[in-house]
């Protein structure tokens, strides 16, 4: 897909996820833009667990890359080397860069196509509705908000969480992890901690699992709901392999360009910031680089670059359509009052906003 109009400094965005489809909004008429991505559409990342139970709720949450692209070049594909001065993609093309923004987040094979990914979730819904007994492996947010919206929506279904840590959501603080057990636990939800699951041996049909600590469980199917690796593996073979920390996260300066680059910035989970990986905090350093960007590319001073700054843990975990555990600098609370922040709604409504379209209404 080709801009309204050409011209200017070439920017080159690569991932389309929360910050990556941001800063290329932000950007696209300050430069001549190109977003890079696998898939034609931006998923907004915590409704869609909503979605695996009303599936007609990521009619919202998919957001074809072109409906807030109005002038910048799409490429669907992913990039699989980077030069100084182009980006490689993995079908074969060169795009020249003056800028490059890195935004690849975690690596979350997902279908190329809103529609396929519509399927996915219906797919995923009947999956839910056919079983009487769930088993959710993994109890960070993924797992604990799953469980969630499996119990609030289909209260007769007997529901099991295994984590294999002492405690749920350990990038929280205790009060919210025991606030959050005992959340569960009032909706049947059985959780089993210190415990792992062995998936090797399971097969299509089986209704047995097995765990760490030699207990069986019987449930009609799983969800995985375990971390994801970061999208960083292929940057190990390319001129930013020693800008990679051990944990292959990209390592970043406080103006958010990787360490020792003058064009080259990260953004989002990505990075090495110091905080914990939330979509909120991808959205802010999507408007920081931007910033930066825009001055670079009038030919400002970097001297008047934007610095980012860490902030104190804020976190809301949404617990079915109601409830929601939050985290605040001096508080932690459970119930209606956080929920009523996040948990109808998930902010899609916000987000579409974010990225100039209408939060309900939905173009195909």
């Amino acid at each position: 897909m080709e801009t309204h109009k050409r011209g200017g400094k070439k920017v080159v965005v690569i991932g389309g996820g929360v910050a990556g489809s941001l800063i290329a909004k932000s950007l696209q008429f300050n430069s001549d833009l190109t977003l890079i991505d696998p898939k034609e559409y931006y998923e907004i990342p915590w409704a869609n667990l909503r979605a695996m139970v009303e599936p007609s709720f990521a009619e919202r949450s998919l957001i074809h890359h072109k409906d807030y692209l109005s002038n910048g070049r799409l490429m669907f594909s992913g990039a699989i080397n980077i030069s100084n001065s182009e980006v490689l993609t993995a079908d074969g093309h060169s795009v020249a860069y003056d800028y490059l923004v890195i935004a690849t987040g975690h690596n979350d094979p997902i279908p190329r196509t809103k529609t396929e990914r519509l399927k996915q979730y219906q797919a995923e819904n009947e999956k839910i509705k056919s079983a009487s007994s769930i088993l959710i492996v993994g109890g960070g947010p993924t797992g604990v908000e799953l469980a969630g919206e499996i119990a609030f929506d289909f209260p007769e279904k007997r529901v099991t969480l295994v984590h294999n840590g002492p405690r749920l959501l350990e990038f929280l603080g205790p009060k919210a992890s025991n606030k959050t057990l005992n959340w569960l636990k009032s909706r049947k939800v059985e959780v089993k901690l210190d415990q792992r699951v062995n998936l090797k041996d399971i097969s299509e049909g089986n209704k047995t699992y097995l765990t760490s600590a030699g207990e069986t469980i019987k449930a009609d199917c799983h969800f995985l709901c375990t971390g994801k690796p970061l999208g960083s593996a292929w940057l190990r073979e390319t001129v930013l392999k020693d800008s990679l920390d051990d944990f292959g996260m990209l390592k970043v300066d406080e103006n958010l360009r990787v360490k020792g680059r003058r064009n080259i910035f990260a953004i989002g989970d990505i990075t090495d910031v110091k905080e914990i990986k939330q979509g909120y905090l991808a959205q802010k350093h999507a408007l920081v680089a931007a910033k930066n960007i825009k001055l670079l590319l009038s030919g400002g001073n970097e001297s008047k670059m934007a610095t980012y700054e860490t902030s104190s843990i804020k976190a809301i975990v949404s617990l079915g359509r109601q409830d929601a555990v939050a985290q605040f600098p001096f508080t932690t609370m459970i119930g209606l009052i956080p929920g009523l922040i996040k948990s109808k709604d998930l902010f899609v409504g916000k987000t579409r906003k974010t990225m100039g379209l209408d939060p309900h209404i939905v173009h195909s």
